[in-house]
Parts: C-alpha cells; structure tokens; sequence
C-alpha cells in the first residue's frame, strides 16, 4: 500500500470512519508501515505484537517517535504518551495520528471522574 493510501485512511479512521477501522485491523497482518500498524494497534487486542513491528519496520525518526507516543498511550502512561507527543508535534505538526493519541490521553484524564461519565463515582 503506497503512503498516500494508508494516509487516508487513517485520516479516516481518526475521524471515526467504522469501515476504515476495520480496514486497518485487516491489514495490520501484512503491513510493514509503522502508521497503519500503530493506527490498528489502537484498536486490536493484540496491540503489543503490532507495536513490536511497527518499532520493527520504523526507520525513519519520525516513524520511531509515533510507535514511542502508542506504546506510552497503550500502556497507560498518559504523562508520557503526551511529553512524547508534545515533543513530537512541535517537529512535525502534521502528525494527525500522534495528535490523535494525544487527544485520546487528555480525554481519558480529564473525563475519568467527571460527573457526566457513566461510570463516575458518586459524588
């Protein structure tokens, strides 16, 4: 797959395209391109073994950075995911997919406990 094709459709998956996701997940199996195997890491079970290669196929900086951002997200380090991506998108602001993550880790902090959230404690 060429790198304007998995552009799209990442561009699709982040903006929430089902078919673009399921996509994704189907040719996390083949791919060798460290986006489209970091985009369905964020969306399959079995996330470590697609991050193992992403970092596998990722020669690039730029692609090594993106796979560092996923894996803090991934593992639960918020704090990270986010110094990473900060660092991250002041060298390359066109990094949709790293913004996306980020988007993601603010969201999850900033919404855990808050009152709207089904899940909230009771106040």
């Amino acid at each position: 797959m060429d790198r304007t094709c998995s552009d799209q459709l990442i561009r699709r998956f982040i903006g929430g395209d089902a078919v673009a996701t399921g996509v994704l997940a189907e040719r996390s199996g083949t791919s060798d391109d460290p986006a489209v195997l970091v985009a369905a890491a964020l969306v399959v079970p079995a996330w470590p073994q697609l991050l193992e290669r992403a970092a596998a196929c990722a020669v690039r900086g730029r692609d090594r950075q993106v796979v560092a951002v996923a894996a803090a997200h991934l593992r639960g380090d918020a704090d990270r995911a986010l110094l990473l991506a900060r660092d991250h998108l002041a060298d390359h602001p066109d990094s949709l997919l790293v913004a996306h993550i980020a988007a993601a880790c603010t969201d999850s902090r900033e919404t855990r406990n808050h009152p709207w959230t089904p899940d909230a404690p009771p106040r």
